[in-house]
């Protein structure tokens, strides 16, 4: 049997890749990291008080990197899938950034003139994207290991989502230390931080996700 002949007689019926598989590893993956993240993040900062969870504020952080990693974690398993379509999945990753970043101009402007950059910068603005980033590490590890395990072509595109998708769930567990009440903080700082996250996964996944 000729060798072109053997390969059409084996991929006849392969069919399209299974995306639950992606889900499996991925999935695991950012749990892990989640619990890592949350529990470096409360014995590093410190717990937020109780009582702030009575308020808005822990929750739309919460809400915003929930929604990212979900829609991040979509995008990577798109992107570990030979040829997948990734156009939806990119943009309900547009969506969701572009919906905290409506939020976070919204209540830039509803506040005082005199207060803006206040609320801009909070206390914390020159360390909060560094520590998201060191806090996403270790979904970030577990995110490239997951992709990688899987038929990725794309590499430096799924490195980026990999990335981004850590990012958010260190983001997730920076919310539950970060005292900065607001959301033009969180639309700024935070998504540097993921987006730094993202950045480090584009440049390691041409390395990283090699097969």
């Amino acid at each position: 049997m000729k060798t072109d002949a053997l390969i059409d007689l084996l991929a006849r019926d392969a069919g399209p890749a299974p995306r639950a598989l992606a889900w499996r590893r991925l999935s695991p993956a950012a749990a892990a990291g989640l619990f890592v993240s949350a529990v470096a993040a409360i014995g590093w900062f410190g717990a937020l008080p109780a009582q702030m969870f009575a308020t808005a504020v822990p929750w739309m952080k919460m809400a915003y990197a929930g929604a990212l990693a979900a829609a991040a974690g979509w995008l990577a398993a798109r992107l570990s899938m030979p040829a997948a379509p990734v156009r939806s999945a990119t943009r309900a990753v547009t969506v969701v950034v572009l919906a905290m970043a409506a939020i976070g101009l919204l209540s830039w402007f509803a506040a005082p003139a005199g207060e803006r950059m206040a609320a801009l910068l909070g206390h914390s603005w020159f360390s909060c994207p560094p520590s998201v980033l060191v806090l996403s590490l270790p979904a970030l590890v577990g995110s490239l290991w997951a992709v990688r395990g899987m038929a990725p072509t794309r590499l430096r595109a799924a490195g980026f989502a990999a990335g981004l998708l850590a990012g958010a769930v260190g983001a997730f567990g920076y919310s539950l230390s970060c005292p900065e009440a607001s959301a033009a903080f969180v639309a700024v700082w935070y998504s540097l931080g993921i987006l730094l996250t993202g950045a480090l996964g584009a440049a390691l996944g041409p390395y990283v996700l090699r097969w």
